[in-house]
């Protein structure tokens, strides 16, 4: 047998997991020493249930006469056991506290002992504790592999994994892991161990913790309540939630039932209060049950009022941490179920939110909106609740979820205004009407497809046909979209038929209804648009006659609606009321049609799709059946078809066009002069829009073969010449600004299209050459047969052959232009008195003596016949100023020739020669014209022009007079810096001195227009 040293050391060389049952009693049940080994069994915690018994069994038993001795020696007054038993010996004799104290203090050993009986019981009733918790966890394991499932992805689970036992009941390990190891369970602070519980949601332990200690933990139940989490469902801990107890109207209170009814001796107050007094050194102290910091305490029963507050409570703190609903609205609905009151409202509240969250449809791919709150959805008015319940309804789905959704909640506000005494029975519908008339139309008229006529009356989303004819008038007039006419006409298939014989009057009434809304639908500063809502207020006084008599408006609307949709010129609904007497709005709607045809058919190419086209056209414009007119009601019949004739060649489909206008069996039947007429339109349209002049290409090869459609005319003819007029002003490069050619537009615009002629010649150095190309280029500009142009046209050509120094062309072109002036003047029916033989013979002279006077220009024959055509066609009052250069030019001549003949015949005197003789060598025409003209200077009075000085006077103010009125400009020709005077001298031009002095002698020498005086 060892000794009791072999033994002590025997047994504190094992390891707690060596203990087994055996070796606990083989090693402690020989020891004598009952405080050694009572101090052993308390030092000891396994995780194995049968050894951890075995020690507290063991200890507890070592524990017993010391208990017996002090009770003895005390004689415990509150003793209730036996008499007779060795235990209770000292029955019934009081002993005072000072006793106990006084004892324990004396027999530190029995203290000791005393205090690890209790610690041992303590531990024992949790053992328990634990085993019945394994039994129910393991009940619940057999019942369900799902229950298993969570115990094993609990921490719990990982933590008592490391254990290397499990608890057992009945003598049989369980394969239940238990929530927390048995060493931590028996010692560790009780209300810490249940809120942890609580916290991973063990409440099939916490519920056995909690019957089994709830003297402990039902002061502290809030706590515990508090570290439950919010997304956990109420009916899992259903026991622990706050019930209402009617007998008493206050806090129903929890009965627990105990392992041990009483106390045991060691554990009550005077001996705990002893113990503590007595200042023995324990060993170990006792397991804690509760302690202050891990939770409040609430050892009272709640009232009533704070019963519901703290149901309230809870559902906000549910709501606010996770958002979860349902998890609210069952926990409020189980507190109404224990009778708390004032929860119904807010269970109402939290059921219609409910079906927002979790039955209304949602965005695809998206979660539950998490930031729904009892405050956000409290704060919303009842239209913004229906639009949240309906916000990603379908069309599919709308109807039901009216049904399901909207109605309950209509239903709910409806019995809440009953409730306050202010009852509402036209509330439901109103807010259902005011959702539908913000809609699209795809969902109004799923809604309306689930309120037809045809169906019973309890299915009907909307059961009164008036009021579905309302809203569908307002919707659809009130709706800014262009392409859901096959969506409109489904609502409109939806409305109610009513036969109804309807007078005059009431025709009438609803003919002015819908005049009348016309004018509201129109914008104006004030509305710049009108919604749905505000037209239900037109439609709300109309009898059933006056809203068939708009239904049947609205046919006709929604026909003319698609006609214009599907030729790509859709209009909104309201259009048709706004253009209902606005001839003008429907002309330009009709042009529009015309023109933008094939918007949505790519493009017309066929006859048949034209045919089409103006069928469609001509329906808009006639009348229906019922006597309403269509949509272009208010245009001829012919009219619509000119402006059809004229889309159609806008579109450029010229060839169909022709073919139109030539099957007799067409409907297009227009006149000549209006074919004409809107040939010429288009073609100027074309013109006007064409970028470049060149009639090849682009918009200008549309007008010009837009021409071509009608047969030729005068006014056809014209157009076309003056757009190849435009094409060839084009091939001359002119020039609008430096760098930017000119625009057709431009051309059209020039209100003196002789202009152009100047800028080409300006412009293209050779182009004077080319007289019958830029004489073809002016007529086709519009100035065929006139005579005035032509011989304006000679002017520049001459002039600027002038400023190339190309005098013989520029002589042969004045001889032309002559003949041309001289022809006009026999040929004119007022003979010079007519206006334009007077514009031309004012041109004529002035080219022929600007040309005439230059010197430069070394043929004296030819300038002198040309100053005579100058004198010959000048008016009375500008002789003096010709003949003035024309004498100046014969003594010049006369001059130059006694030079020449005085050096070849070396006489002097034969400068004083008689001129006849030289002048019979000129030509007979200028010897004839030289003897008349010395007449008319013998017999005529002084003039002012007698000498230079007053001929250039004269020029000055006749240089005024002409460029102030003179219709075009010619391109300047380059020139030396030099100018030859008429006795062959030369003279620098001025470097200084008055601008403008200058700039009239050089437009003078380089336009050459003007008569006057030489070049000083």
């Amino acid at each position: 047998m060892a000794s009791p040293s072999q033994t002590y050391t025997r047994w504190t060389t094992l390891q707690d997991s060596e203990l087994t049952v055996e070796n606990v009693r083989e090693s402690l049940e020989t020891i004598q020493n009952d405080l050694w080994v009572a101090a052993a069994c308390v030092d000891r915690l396994v995780d194995d249930v049968e050894v951890q018994r075995t020690l507290l069994e063991l200890g507890l038993i070592r524990t017993r006469s010391a208990i017996a001795t002090a009770k003895q020696a005390l004689a415990f007054p509150l003793d209730q056991g036996k008499p007779g038993d060795s235990e209770s010996a000292g029955s019934g004799v009081k002993v005072e506290k000072d006793s106990f104290v006084s004892y324990f203090r004396t027999v530190p050993a029995d203290t000791q002992l005393c205090h690890m009986r209790a610690v041992l019981l303590e531990r024992l009733d949790r053992l328990n504790t634990f085993v019945e918790i394994c039994k129910d966890l393991s009940e619940e394991e057999e019942e369900t592999e799902e229950a298993l499932d969570t115990w094993e992805d609990d921490p719990w689970g990982e933590e008592s994994g490391e254990s290397s036992t499990s608890a057992t009941t009945s003598n049989k390990k369980s394969s239940v892991q238990p929530p927390i190891p048995i060493s931590a369970f028996l010692v560790d602070d009780l209300l810490q161990i249940s809120c942890v519980l609580a916290s991973r949601e063990h409440y099939a332990a916490l519920r056995v913790l909690f019957e089994r200690h709830g003297s402990y933990l039902w002061a502290y139940r809030f706590t515990l309540l508090d570290n439950i989490p919010e997304h956990s469902h109420p009916s899992e801990y259903r026991d622990f939630l706050p019930g209402l107890d009617v007998s008493t109207n206050s806090e129903l209170i929890f009965i627990s039932q105990a392992w041990r009814s009483e106390p045991d001796w060691s554990e009550t107050f005077e001996v705990r209060t002893a113990i503590e007094a007595s200042e023995v050194t324990l060993r170990v102290d006792l397991p804690s049950r509760t302690s202050s910091e891990h939770g409040k305490s609430h050892p009272d029963p709640l009232t009533t009022p704070q019963l519901t507050g703290w149901y309230k409570n809870r559902v906000d703190h549910i709501i606010t941490s996770t958002g979860m609903v349902d998890i609210a609205l069952a926990t409020i609905q189980h507190g109404a179920s224990q009778g708390i009151p004032d929860l119904d409202e807010l269970g109402e509240e939290l059921s219609l939110l409910s079906r927002l969250v979790y039955d209304a449809p949602q965005a695809e791919g998206r979660d539950v909106d998490d930031d729904w709150t009892l405050v956000r959805w409290k704060a919303m008015d009842p239209a913004a609740v229906i639009r949240a319940y309906l916000a990603h309804s379908s069309p599919g789905t709308i109807a039901r979820d009216i049904q399901k959704l909207v109605m309950p909640y209509l239903f709910v506000l409806e019995s809440r205004a009953e409730r306050s005494g202010q009852p509402d029975s036209a509330l439901p519908n109103r807010l259902l009407y005011d959702f539908i008339l913000s809609a699209s139309l795809q969902i109004a008229a799923a809604i309306f497809e689930a309120s037809k006529p045809t169906l019973p009356a309890a299915q009907r989303l909307i059961r009164s046909d008036e009021d579905i004819a309302r809203l569908a008038l307002a919707c659809l007039y009130g709706s800014q979209r262009l392409d859901e006419w096959v969506t409109m006409s489904r609502i409109f298939e939806c409305l109610p038929a009513w036969d109804i014989s309807r007078d005059d009057d009431e025709a009438d009434e609803a003919d002015t209804t819908i005049a009348s809304l016309g004018a509201f639908v129109t914008p104006s500063t004030s509305r710049p648009r009108c919604t749905a809502s505000d037209l239900l207020v037109f439609f709300k006084p109309l009898p059933v006659s006056s809203l068939s008599r708009a239904l049947d408006i609205l046919d006709l609307h929604l026909e003319g609606g698609e006609i214009l949709g599907r030729w790509g010129v859709p209009a909104p609904l309201r259009w048709f009321l706004q253009s209902s007497g606005d001839a003008v709005e429907q002309r330009a709607w009709a042009n529009r049609m015309a023109r933008r045809a094939g918007g949505s058919k790519d493009h017309l190419d066929t006859r048949e799709d034209w045919e089409w086209l103006m069928k469609d056209m001509l329906k808009l414009s006639g009348t229906g059946e019922n006597g309403l007119k269509g949509a272009f009601g208010l245009i001829p019949r012919k009219e619509v078809m000119g402006i059809f004739f004229g889309g159609l060649l806008s579109n450029g489909k010229f060839e169909i066009a022709k073919d139109l206008l030539g099957l007799s069996e067409s409907k297009l039947s227009l006149d000549s002069t209006a074919v004409e007429d809107i040939c010429l339109s288009v073609s100027k349209e074309f013109y006007d829009n064409a970028s470049s002049g060149n009639f090849k290409f682009g918009d200008m090869k549309l007008a010009y073969e837009c021409l071509d459609v009608p047969p030729p005319s005068d006014r056809l003819v014209k157009e076309k010449e003056f757009i190849e007029a435009t094409s060839r002003l084009s091939s001359f490069n002119v020039m609008s600004r430096p760098g930017i050619p000119i625009s057709p537009i431009e051309i059209r615009l020039t209100k003196d299209r002789i202009s152009l002629v100047s800028r080409v010649l300006s412009s293209n150095v050779d182009a004077y050459k080319h007289t019958q190309v830029v004489l073809d280029l002016v007529y086709k500009l519009g100035f065929r047969n006139d005579i005035v142009a032509e011989v304006k046209t000679l002017a520049m050509l001459a002039n600027t052959a002038l400023h190339a120094e190309d005098f013989d062309r520029a002589y042969e072109t004045s001889q032309r232009m002559v003949d041309t002036v001289l022809n006009l003047r026999l040929s004119a029916p007022l003979g010079l008195e007519d206006p334009n033989v007077q514009e031309a013979s004012e041109v004529c002279w002035m080219a022929c003596w600007q040309l005439g006077r230059q010197p430069e220009f070394d043929d004296v024959d030819k300038k002198l016949l040309l100053l005579g055509r100058a004198l010959e066609l000048c008016p009375p009052d500008r002789l003096h100023e010709v003949l003035t250069g024309w004498c100046r030019l014969e003594k010049e001549d006369l001059d130059n020739r006694k030079e020449r003949l005085a050096t070849s015949r070396g006489v002097v005197g034969l400068a004083k020669a008689p001129r006849r003789p030289v002048i019979e060598s000129t030509p007979n025409t200028a010897s004839s014209l030289a003897s008349r003209l010395q007449d008319f200077r013998m017999h005529m009075p002084a003039s002012p022009l007698a000498n230079a000085e007053d001929a250039a006077a004269l020029a000055g103010r006749t240089f005024n007079r002409v460029t102030a009125s003179f219709p075009f400009s010619i391109g300047h020709r380059s020139s030396s810096d030099t100018d030859s005077s008429s006795n062959g001298e030369s003279r620098q031009r001025p470097q200084s001195g008055d601008v403008s002095a200058q700039a009239n002698r050089v437009f003078a020498k380089g336009i050459g227009w003007l008569l006057g005086a030489d070049d000083e």
